[in-house]
This record gives C-alpha cells, sequence and structure tokens, in this order.
C-alpha cells in the first residue's frame, strides 16, 4: 500500500484554495465585463483611456459607423436587457416556489424511508460490508441523507439563478461591443461565460469538501456511513437541474416555436424583429432553459460523479484504512481542473485575440484541446502526489489490487473520451462541415427532405460517442472495476469551467443579436451577432454531448455502488425479474419524451394562436406604428411551463419508488440498465439532429459560401423548409434531448440513496405471491 506524498493537512489545504481562486478568477471577470457601460451618458465611457484590448477602454457611442451615434440606441438595449431580465427572475422564482415544496416533501420521504430500514433505532448496527466493526445507525443516515440533499438542491438552483443573472447581465453589453468589432463583442460573451463556469464549479466544490468534513465530526471512524450519506447532495442536484432542464425548456421552446412560426414563416418579418409579440419571452427562454436549467444540469453530473467515485472508495482501501487524501482524490481531479480552466480560459481572452469572424470557432475548439492537454498532466500529477502506489478497489464483494498508474490511465480515458464526443459533436452540428450543408441543400425540396436528412444525421452522429463511451467504460472497469468508471466520468467532467464557459457563451450571443434586432442596431451590427450565435449553437451541441457522456458513465458508476450496496451478487438479463425491468427501463426515455415534446407543442399552440392574434387585431402593428403586448406571451411560456414541467419530473422521481418498493432491487436494476441504454442514444441523437437543423438555417441565413447563396436569401422557399426543421429540431434540443441525461443519472443516484430501504423492505408483490 504505502503513505501519499500529499499529506491530509495538504490536501485539506489545497481543496478549498483552489475553490476560491476560481470564485475570486470569477469575480474578476465579472468586474471586467462591468466596465462594459450601458448607459447612453457619453462621460461615463469615454474617461477609460490606455489598452482597449478588454472591449471597455473606449466610447460605446463615439465612434461613427452606422447608428452608432444614436443615444438612443444604448438607451433601447438597456429597456431590453431590463426586460429579459426581469422575465427571468420573474419565472425562476415562480418555478422555485414549487420546486420548493417539493423538495421539503421528498427530504420528509427521504427520512423516513431511511430511517425506517432499522426501525428509527439510535442503536449502533454492524456495518454492511464489515460485521465485526459497528457503525452509526441508519437513522443517522436518513438524517444526514437528508440534510445532504437538501444541500445540493438549494447548491444547485443557486448555480443555475447565478448563470442566468450573469447572463442577463451580459446579453446588451456583448450587443453594444459588437459596434466595435467582433473580436470586442466576443471577448465580453465569452468572459461573462466563465463567470458562470467558475462560480459553478468552485461553489459546488467547495461545498462538497466543507459538507464532509462536518459530517466527519459526526461519523469519525465510520466511513461508510459518511459517504453513504452524502449520496444525498447529487440526488439533490439532480432532482432541481430536472425541474430546471424541463421547466426551462419548454419555456423557452414554446416562445422560440411560437416566434418562429408567425413571425418567419407566416408573416416573413426577421428573427428577434421587435413587432413580433413572442420576442421577449424568446430571449428570456434563452435564459432560462439554456442557462439556468444547463448550470443545474453540469452542477448535477459533477456531484452525482463525485459522489458514485466516494461511496465506492469508502469501502475500499481507501476507507477501511482511513486514508483521508486518497478518499478525497475526486475531489483533488477538480480542484486541479479549475487551475488548468483558468489557465486555459487566458488563451482566448488574453494570450490570443479574435480578429475575425472565422476565428470564433477555432477559438472555441482550442479551449477544449488547451485545457485537455493541461489536465492530462494535471491529472498525472495529483494520481502521483494523492495515491498510494498501490491499494484495493472493492470490486462486488471482492477487493481488487489497483495501481495509482492505472487509476490515472482511467481518469485520463474520461477527459479524452469527452474530447472525442465534442468534436464528433461539432461535426456533426457545425455549418462548416458537410452533414449540415448536405441538411442545408434538402431544403431546395421542402420542409420534409429536410426532416429526413436531419433525422438521419442523428441517428447517425451516435456511433462514435457510444464507441468512445464504451471504450471509457472497458479500459475503466478493467483497470478499478466501479471507481474507475466513476473518476472516468470525473474526468469528463474535470474540466467543467470551460465547457461552461463556451457552452453559456452561446445563449448568451443569442441574446445579444435578439437585443441588436429589437434596438433598430444596423444590419452589420446583427451580422456580428449572428457569427457568434452560430458558434455558440455549435458549442452549445459540445456542451451536450458532453452532458451526455458523463451521464453514461456516471450512471453506470452509481449503479455498480448501487447494486454492491443493495446486496445484489450478480444481475442475470435472463431472469424474468430483471428483463420485465430491462424492457420498461428501455421505455422510459421514449415516454419522458413524449411527455416533453408534447408538453413544447401544446405550449407552442396557445403561443401560436395568441401571436396571430396581435398581428389581427393590433392596428399598426406590422407597420411598427404601435407596440406588441409581450407581457402576455411571457405570461403564456410561465404558465405552460410551470403546469407542464410537473409530470415528467413525477415519472422520473416516482419510477425507482416504485419499483424498488413494488417489485425489489433486481427489476429496478434491470430498469436502471435499461434505461441507461436507450436513453443515451436518444439523447445524443436529439441533440444532435436539432442542433443541425438550427445551424442548416443560419448556414442559409448567412450566405457565406456560394453554395448559401443559392438556397438564400432569408425569406425563400428554401429558408422557410429551413425554419420549419428548426422549429421541429428546437424542442428535441434544448428540452427532451437535454433532460434525458438527467433522468438517467436521477434514477440511479435516487435508487442508491434508497437502496437500504429497498433491499430491507422492497419486493412486496413478490412477497405476496
Amino acid at each position: 500500500m504505502g503513505a501519499t506524498i500529499l499529506t491530509d493537512l495538504g490536501m485539506e489545504i489545497l481543496i478549498p484554495l483552489c475553490a476560491v481562486i476560481g470564485i475570486v478568477f470569477s469575480l474578476f471577470q465579472w468586474f471586467l465585463v462591468s466596465k462594459v457601460t450601458v448607459s447612453n451618458d457619453k462621460a461615463a465611457t469615454s474617461h477609460a483611456s490606455g489598452d482597449d484590448k478588454n472591449g471597455y477602454a473606449e466610447s460605446l457611442i463615439e465612434e461613427e459607423e452606422e447608428g452608432i451615434n444614436d443615444h438612443n440606441v444604448v438607451t433601447k438595449c438597456a429597456e431590453i436587457q431590463n426586460a429579459i431580465s426581469e422575465g427571468a427572475t420573474s419565472f425562476l422564482f415562480t418555478m422555485y416556489q414549487y420546486v420548493g415544496v417539493f423538495m421539503v416533501a421528498f427530504a420528509i420521504l427521504i427520512f423516513v424511508f431511511l430511517g425506517s430500514v432499522e426501525g428509527f433505532s439510535t442503536k449502533n448496527q454492524p456495518c454492511t460490508y464489515d460485521s465485526t466493526k459497528s457503525c452509526k445507525p441508519a437513522l443517522a443516515t436518513a438524517v444526514f441523507s437528508t440534510i445532504s440533499f437538501l444541500l445540493g438542491a438549494v447548491t444547485s438552483v443557486v448555480s443555475g439563478f447565478l448563470g442566468m443573472k450573469i447572463a442577463t447581465y451580459a446579453n446588451a453589453r456583448t450587443t453594444l461591443e459588437a459596434r466595435k468589432g467582433v473580436d470586442k463583442a466576443f471577448i465580453v460573451a465569452f468572459r461573462s461565460g466563465a463567470v458562470m463556469g467558475f462560480l459553478l464549479a468552485a461553489n459546488g466544490l467547495l461545498v462538497l469538501f466543507i459538507t464532509i468534513l462536518l459530517f466527519k465530526m459526526y461519523y469519525g471512524e465510520d466511513w461508510e456511513g459518511l459517504f453513504e450519506a452524502i449520496t444525498g447532495y447529487g440526488l439533490g442536484g439532480s432532482s432541481m437541474a430536472l425541474f430546471g432542464r424541463v421547466g426551462g425548456g419548454i419555456y423557452t421552446k414554446a416562445a422560440d416555436v411560437g416566434a418562429d412560426l408567425v413571425g418567419k414563416v407566416e408573416r416573413n418579418i426577421p428573427e428577434d424583429d421587435p413587432r413580433n409579440p413572442a420576442v421577449i419571452a424568446d430571449n428570456v427562454g434563452d435564459n432560462v432553459g439554456d442557462i439556468a436549467g444547463m448550470g443545474s444540469d453540469l452542477f448535477g453530473s459533477y456531484a452525482e460523479s463525485s459522489c458514485a467515485a466516494l461511496v465506492v472508495a469508502s469501502i475500499s482501501s481507501f476507507g477501511v484504512n482511513h486514508e483521508l487524501t486518497a478518499m478525497l482524490y475526486p475531489l483533488l481531479i477538480s480542484s486541479v481542473g479549475i487551475l488548468v480552466c483558468l489557465i486555459t480560459t487566458l488563451f482566448a481572452t488574453d494570450f490570443f485575440e479574435v480578429k475575425a469572424v472565422k476565428e470564433i470557432e477555432p477559438a472555441l475548439k482550442k479551449q477544449l484541446i488547451i485545457s485537455t492537454a493541461l489536465m492530462t498532466v494535471g491529472i498525472a500529477v495529483v494520481s502521483w502526489v494523492a495515491l498510494p502506489s498501490t491499494f484495493t478497489i472493492f470490486n462486488f464483494g471482492v477487493q481488487k489490487e489497483v495501481k495509482s498508474w492505472q487509476l490515472f490511465l482511467c481518469v485520463a480515458v474520461g477527459l479524452w473520451a469527452g474530447l472525442v464526443i465534442g468534436f464528433v459533436t461539432e461535426y456533426y452540428t457545425s455549418n462548416a462541415y458537410s452533414p449540415v450543408q448536405d441538411v442545408a441543400d434538402s431544403c431546395r425540396t421542402g420542409a420534409a427532405t429536410n426532416v429526413i436528412f436531419g433525422l438521419a444525421l442523428g441517428y447517425k452522429s451516435v456511433i462514435i460517442p457510444i464507441f468512445a463511451i464504451a471504450i471509457s467504460i472497458f479500459v475503466s472497469f478493467s483497470f478499478a472495476a466501479m471507481y474507475g468508471i466513476a473518476v472516468a466520468a470525473l474526468g469528463m467532467l474535470s474540466t467543467i469551467a470551460t465547457g461552461l464557459a463556451i457552452d453559456a457563451y452561446g445563449p448568451i450571443s443569442d441574446n445579444a443579436g435578439g437585443i441588436a434586432e429589437m434596438a433598430g442596431m444596423s444590419h452589420r451590427i446583427r451580422e456580428r451577432t449572428d457569427a457568434l450565435d452560430a458558434a455558440g449553437n455549435t458549442t452549445a451541441a459540445i456542451g451536450k454531448g458532453f452532458a451526455i457522456g458523463s451521464a453514461a458513465l456516471v450512471s453506470l458508476a452509481l449503479f455498480g455502488a448501487f447494486v454492491s450496496r443493495a446486496a445484489i451478487s450478480t444481475v442475470d438479463v435472463l431472469t424474468p425479474k430483471v428483463f420485465i425491468g430491462l424492457l420498461v427501463g428501455a421505455m422510459l426515455p421514449y415516454w419522458f419524451s413524449a411527455m416533453t415534446m408534447k408538453s413544447v407543442g401544446s405550449a407552442a399552440l396557445k403561443m401560436v394562436e395568441e401571436v396571430r392574434r396581435q398581428f389581427n387585431t393590433i392596428p399598426g402593428l406590422m407597420e411598427g406604428t404601435a407596440k406588441p403586448d409581450y407581457a402576455t406571451c411571457v405570461k403564456i411560456s410561465t404558465d405552460a411551463s410551470i403546469k407542464e414541467m410537473i409530470p415528467p419530473g413525477c415519472l422520473v422521481m416516482l419510477t425507482p419508488l416504485i419499483v424498488g418498493i413494488l417489485f425489489g432491487v433486481e427489476t429496478l436494476s434491470g430498469v436502471l440498465a435499461g434505461s441507461l441504454v436507450s436513453g443515451v442514444q436518444i439523447a445524443i441523437s436529439a441533440s444532435n439532429t436539432g442542433g443541425a437543423w438550427d445551424n442548416a438555417k443560419k448556414y442559409i441565413e448567412a450566405g457565406a459560401s456560394e453554395h448559401a447563396r443559392t438556397l438564400g436569401p432569408k425569406g425563400s422557399d428554401a429558408h422557410k423548409a429551413a425554419v420549419i426543421g428548426d422549429t421541429v429540431g428546437d424542442p428535441l434540443k434544448d428540452t427532451s434531448g437535454p433532460s434525458l441525461n438527467i433522468l438517467i443519472k436521477l434514477m440511479a443516484v435516487e435508487s442508491l440513496v434508497f437502496a437500504p430501504f429497498f433491499a430491507t423492505h422492497g419486493g412486496l408483490l413478490f412477497k405476496l405471491f
């Protein structure tokens, strides 16, 4: 075995220090963004001097370029930004009221179910994996699991809310900077995304670390119980992410579909035209779905992968021998990831400048490559200083001997698999490559062929990511069993700060374009924001690819921890109990997708009717002499999303409870395996299909190549067919697809948390017959 080079004290200093550095760096980035003043006060913006690289050292309104001198434009931008921010804040507060009720109710359920395992006894019990030792009572697990669930839920909610506030703070600033050039706008949008990325990664790490230290004061030497209680943290994070993703996704796509079908197809007016009544709701939706929901989603992935690794490690030599530094190896990986992402961010904002539109997407791709290369070195260093040269990992009832270099390879293979998934996603969703260009070309013959080509692209795009995930699983399991898979997932998420930065960049750029259109800025400015947005669509798809890939690994690791905790020696698919679970589990992602897609359709139907009503009944609306009723459209999206998010949420949260209680742990293991296998495929396909349709539309609109100009311009038959494809793809890429990865993670972590109860009292139907 042997001691680690890094001492426990060194580890206890390093982890919170890295988290604090991440928070300070994010605040510094926010300060730089805040230097861009959204004001028509020339004095407020013309006093700066010196290097203007950061985009704030010159007046926003002193340049003599197409309408820049118009102070009314700046005022209009500020008004639109305030409207978007107020709409997003109002929706999130309304949603959090409903989610808060669920959070309290589910916390009570956790306490009652886990406390009842030993009849609410306060006496110490024999440990699950070593009956010669005494562990804390099940009641303690119930109390601390409930507390960690609430902590995870609150952290997830805060992560989403902070991300939304940062994005709405930055959108108009990106628009205003676009008047100076695409380079200035890019830096503001990217820095704003970095604020969210570093805040979320650092806060999640810091809260989890402090929670472990506080729980340890009670649990003492009972590390098995301590880290079993910590699993509630991942459950809380993902349960809030589910409602954020589904609710936000329904909100944004109802508004987007309504705005596009009536405005762009029927009335032939530009996207984000201020005459369109749904345009404010559409821009609000970008923030509550793609920012707040996405932030909560990736926080949930991080929390669950950490919890899965900690649970497995607690019953291995790390836990048995009380090696704290090695035990917290997953947190050390995340800590080094923050430092690596910090250095990587500087490459985009300080070391190299984006000077032209064609450099935007390569600059974002470089972020992925640089962070992956640097993180590989970081993982090697952490593995060397924080792990003994040899140790044992729990592997379904036996202890498997592992070497430190093998664990390094487990993390590294997850990290590089994430990069592969990212580049494959980019290839299939970026209009710089042939797959999306082929989809755009298919629009010549109408919407039907566009839909056929888009679906084919989505199905084909699943192949390489699945092989990448499969290779990761095989390598990491061969080296370090389920613990290897858990740390592989952490490897994929180790650069989460950079991933979130380039992911959040997309909706910020999208909003910036909308504000430019609504404020009446020149066509040249809108071209710049469209270029930022087109790159953002691809990066958003890459972010979803990372989330789905990591979800597959996290779910498998959680599944292994559940099987171990529920004392299942083998999962035999030929057993009827397991096979019926497999069938039902494989069906659940389809059921869930059907519910979310129909919810978007129902909400969009109401939105289309309202937008049509306003165009038909408000005199002067099309001429631009009358103002549309934005508030009614915002209310339609809010009411629909709050109402429609509850059934899919209940399906995911109640399925493990019903199956575990009525059919037992073996059937539940089949359900988890089935949902994982089918959910990953559907999620990748849906996200990439939607992303491809969106960028095919933008390819035609931009007209940057000779081929694209033969399909356009805006308003042509090919463009209208592309808009219809984009409209079909919107709920796929922004509601159903991203929500599915939460489904497979959430069911797995919920099953793990309730495993002691299911093992003791589950399978009521089979006991009766």
